[in-house]
């Protein structure tokens, strides 16, 4: 009876100390510029309709867009008008606290068995969200991923768990909030599948064949979830959208989020790091190494090592397979009362950083003064770079290019890349989108470029970036 008093204790203490860790996160949280568009796709869909054609380009008005994301430009936009310039942390506080209470509480005796250990790996959640923690729709995917794998996880031990029955409705939401990433529920289903068929003991690995029972759980799951990706704005062509993005190139190699880990990066040790502690915890445990959980590993592993933006997949998958191999710690006197102090020190961080968190709200590579000059001038056919496309969108200023890289790859993306860094034959392809403006970022070639020509006149400049119009040959 004691030792259930003790347990009830501890978890009441680390609910506590979960949402003192959320709310000392949400200062973190920051804007990249693909925000902009976001709120302003969803600004538009709210007042005249869902969005399966660009409206924000000059140059590919009207072409088809494939908006996975239209939910959560919605929501999000939703948001601000609710809340406002704390929209924001409000969006933190819903994603980053229901993804951390999902783990924690569907996975509640695990964490509760070893307190010094659950304290580490929520130093680990720490570490990692701090790279992640944008207002992004990857931030409701990385809840929507926790339940998925928790429900496979349960019918994996539990042959009679009906939980499994939510991931179609799991993959319809997740198909409209973050389309790119909605393939996963019915992946992880096909790989629990292959996983279960299994039965033998090699060494410190052992497989256990999963009943027929479980077998077609998974196979009549994994089919309702690939029917369910399609329903969507777009329909059948979200099932192969996110093959499509895998297999091109130019866009893999450009776009930061889908770089590949590299011992060449120093912050993707942190990554490495975490990888050689899960191998050691595997290789020193006690208990045999579940073959299941072997292949999860590797699954995930090659995902975050393929692209940086599946590292937190690692974390969440993880986090269902990793206490298994801990032991079970004895309770040491003071262990509440040490939790309560790390929750105190936490929320006393909130209160200090929140203000300036807030105030600080907005990444923004544009300032007020060029957006006017800009809105003046008033481009038909504007050259902007990438990273400026998004608040030029947010400001009703008609783009080039913008963070959507998936709807510009088939047509001008090689081209903005070309002009950017003055590769192949840039002066004809200068003189093929005949620009009558440029907003370019001053470290890149093609400012030197326009810089020492004389049909380019300086219309607004900074420390970061220079505002040209093509001067007219008459003038």
């Amino acid at each position: 009876m004691k030792e259930k008093n003790i347990k009830s204790k501890l978890f009441i203490g680390l609910s506590i100390l979960t949402f003192c860790l959320v709310l000392f996160l949400v200062t973190f949280i920051r804007v990249d510029p693909d925000y902009f568009w976001h709120i302003k796709a969803g600004e538009y869909m709210f007042h005249n309709g869902l969005l399966k054609r660009d409206v924000f380009s000059w140059f590919l008005e009207s072409k088809y867009w494939m908006s996975h994301e239209w939910l959560f430009d919605v929501i999000i936009y939703g948001l601000k008008v609710l809340f406002g310039r704390y929209h924001m942390v409000i969006y933190g506080l819903l994603t980053i606290g229901s993804l951390i209470f999902i783990l924690f509480l569907t996975n509640k005796k695990n964490y509760l068995k070893n307190i010094p250990f659950t304290l580490i790996w929520y130093l680990v959640f720490f570490i990692m969200m701090l790279t992640f923690i944008q207002v992004r729709p990857h931030m409701i995917s990385f809840s929507l991923l926790a339940l998925t794998i928790s429900f496979l996880y349960d019918l994996y031990k539990n042959e009679d768990s009906k939980k499994i029955y939510f991931l179609p409705l799991i993959t319809i939401i997740w198909a409209n909030v973050h389309g790119g990433s909605s393939n996963l529920p019915y992946l992880f289903c096909l790989i629990f599948l292959i996983g279960g068929l299994f039965s033998f003991r090699k060494k410190k690995i052992e497989a256990k064949r999963m009943t027929k029972k479980q077998l077609l759980k998974y196979f009549v799951v994994m089919i309702l979830c690939i029917l369910c990706v399609c329903i969507n704005l777009h329909g059948f062509k979200m099932f192969i959208y996110p093959y499509l993005n895998m297999l091109d190139a130019t866009m893999l190699s450009n776009i930061s989020e889908w770089r590949g880990t590299s011992l060449s990066e120093v912050y993707h040790y942190i990554y490495f790091i975490f990888l050689i502690i899960i191998v050691m915890i595997f290789l020193f445990s006690d208990k045999k190494i579940e073959f299941m959980d072997l292949i999860l590993f590797g699954v995930v592993t090659y995902l975050g090592l393929k692209s940086i933006r599946f590292w937190f997949y690692t974390y969440i998958v993880m986090s269902y397979i990793i206490f298994f191999y801990i032991k079970e710690r004895k309770i040491d006197k003071g262990t509440f009362e040490s939790i309560m102090l790390l929750c105190v020190i936490l929320v006393g961080m909130f209160i200090v950083n929140i203000k300036s968190a807030i105030d600080s709200k907005y990444q923004k590579f544009l300032n007020s003064e060029v957006i006017e000059i800009i809105k003046k001038e008033n481009p038909k056919r504007l050259f902007n770079m990438y990273d400026y496309g998004g608040e030029l969108i947010y400001n009703d200023i008609k783009v080039f290019i913008d963070g959507r890289a998936d709807l510009y790859t088939a047509y001008n993306y090689k081209d903005y890349l070309n002009i950017s860094v003055l590769k192949s034959d840039y002066v004809k392809l200068i003189d093929k989108y005949d620009f009558d403006y440029f907003l370019v970022d001053k470290e890149y070639p093609i400012n030197t470029y326009l810089k020492y020509n004389d049909n380019y006149d300086v219309l607004y400049k900074n420390d970061k970036l220079i505002f040209y119009k093509k001067v007219n040959e008459k003038d």
